[in-house]
């Protein structure tokens, strides 16, 4: 069994001539490793989880996901039904009435009956802790709420790698932690993006930082608290 499950060879990627995000940047993804990505606002770590799922596309170099190159719209249809990618903006994920249609949509979309689909939306509830929001109004859940239902859904679809974007963006203290102990238990392998070095203490096998349109493997740094003090 191939260990990597995804490789990004020298891909490089840009918004036009003056707006160049990544420069030749090379990462590989293993069965269990949770890697962090790290780096400023706008230096290309959304981008880069985007390139993997095929919502964008590398002007260079090559991303290979399972296995298999991955060039045109239909060779990431997999790769979109085995990825679980949580969005940094929760909206742009939750488009159903109700937080129980939302979890459900998922599962159903991949060929799962509705009481199949019912029962995975409930557990999946159950262990993110919002059990009772099932009739919920998506659109009047507040910030840190529609941040874990997102998560649900994902979660939902039993997705064999989690990018994860910002997963902690919007969540008080108790939801972060809440989100890192059930991360914690996943089996899959994950790449999480993020500014949350807490979250990264706790999750990550190993870090890199874009700098520069740039991939390096970033030594580990001093633990920090929640608040993001460092601990001493």
């Amino acid at each position: 069994m191939n260990d990597v499950l995804m490789t990004l060879d020298a891909v490089s990627f840009d918004y036009g001539p003056d707006r160049p995000v990544l420069d030749r940047c090379t990462l590989r993804l293993k069965r269990s490793e949770r890697v962090g990505l790290v780096g400023s606002n706008g230096s290309g770590k959304s981008t880069l989880l985007k390139l993997v799922v095929g919502i964008l596309r590398p002007t260079g170099g090559k991303i290979e996901v399972f296995g298999k190159c991955r060039v045109r719209e239909r060779d990431f249809y997999e790769v979109r039904r085995r990825t679980g990618f949580l969005f940094q903006d929760s909206d742009d994920q939750l488009f159903c009435p109700t937080v129980a249609e939302d979890v459900a949509f998922g599962p159903l979309n991949l060929g799962l009956s509705r009481d199949q689909a019912q029962q995975i939306m409930t557990d999946t509830l159950a262990a993110l802790r919002l059990s009772g929001f099932e009739e919920r109004i998506t659109h009047k859940l507040s910030g840190g709420e529609k941040r874990l239902v997102a998560l649900a859904a994902v979660l939902a679809m039993s997705p064999e790698v989690l990018l994860l974007d910002e997963p902690t963006a919007g969540l008080d203290d108790d939801a972060a932690a809440r989100v890192v102990d059930i991360l914690g238990t996943l089996p899959q392998a994950m790449v999480i993006a993020t500014h949350d070095h807490w979250l990264l203490d706790r999750l990550a096998t190993r870090r890199v930082r874009i700098a520069r349109g740039r991939l390096e493997e970033e030594s580990e740094p001093a633990p920090a608290s929640r608040n993001g003090c460092v601990l001493v």
